[in-house]
C-alpha cells in the first residue's frame, strides 16, 4: 500500500499570532482585533490563543489581514509593536539567564556575532520555511513566509534582541526586500 509522505507545513512560534493580538488590542481595541483575526480566517486563534508552534501560513495570513484592514501606516505600527513584544517574550522566556548575562558582558561586536549565530540556529521559529544566513552583521531571509510591510515585524524583534543583548544603541533595518536583508548596526 502506498503512503503519502508529503511534508508537513513549516511551523512558526505562536508569538507571531499572540503578540500581534496584544498589539492590535492595545492600538486598535478588542473589536478591531477580533475583526482582523476573522478577516485572516483565524477567529479560532483569537478565541483560543495558541501555546505551541503554528503553521507558517497563519501568521502570514494575519500580517496580510492587518495590512488590508488598517492600511500600511497603521499596520506598520501594529506589527512593529508585535515585534517588540515578541522580542520581549524571547528575552524573558527563551534565552537562558546565564547566556543573557554573558552577552551583556562581551564587547558589542562579539556579542552581536554570537547572538546572530544563535538566531540562525533557531531561525525556523521565526522564518519557517524561509532560508536564513548571515552576511557579516546582516541577517538574510530568502523566501520569507512571514513578510510584513517594510519588514517591520522582523526589524522590531531583532532590534529588541540586539539592543538588549549586544549594544543599547543597536538597531536593525531592512535594507532589501528580495531577499529580505536586515542590517544590524551597533550604534
Amino acid at each position: 500500500m502506498a503512503r503519502d509522505f508529503a511534508e508537513a507545513p513549516a511551523r512558526i512560534g505562536p508569538n507571531a499570532l499572540t503578540q500581534t493580538a496584544a498589539a492590535l488590542v492595545a492600538l486598535q481595541g478588542p473589536a478591531a482585533a477580533e475583526a482582523v483575526f476573522a478577516r485572516a480566517g483565524l477567529l479560532h486563534r483569537w478565541r483560543e490563543p495558541p501555546g505551541e508552534m503554528v503553521p507558517e501560513d497563519e501568521p502570514a495570513r494575519l500580517f496580510a489581514a492587518v495590512a488590508e484592514a488598517l492600511g500600511e501606516a497603521e499596520a506598520r505600527m501594529v506589527l512593529a509593536d508585535s515585534g517588540r513584544l515578541t522580542g520581549d517574550y524571547i528575552l524573558a522566556n527563551r534565552i537562558p539567564g546565564p547566556a543573557r548575562g554573558l552577552l551583556r558582558l562581551l564587547p558589542a561586536r562579539i556579542a552581536a556575532r554570537m547572538l546572530l549565530s544563535a538566531i540562525l540556529r533557531h531561525a525556523w521559529t521565526f522564518a519557517g520555511s524561509g532560508r536564513c544566513r548571515a552576511e557579516g552583521l546582516s541577517l538574510v531571509i530568502e523566501g520569507n513566509p512571514l513578510r510584513s510591510p517594510g519588514g517591520v515585524w522582523h526589524e522590531a524583534v531583532l532590534s529588541r534582541l540586539f539592543a538588549r543583548l549586544a549594544s543599547r544603541r543597536a538597531t536593525v533595518s531592512r535594507i532589501s526586500a528580495a531577499p529580505e536583508r536586515f542590517a544590524i548596526s551597533l550604534g
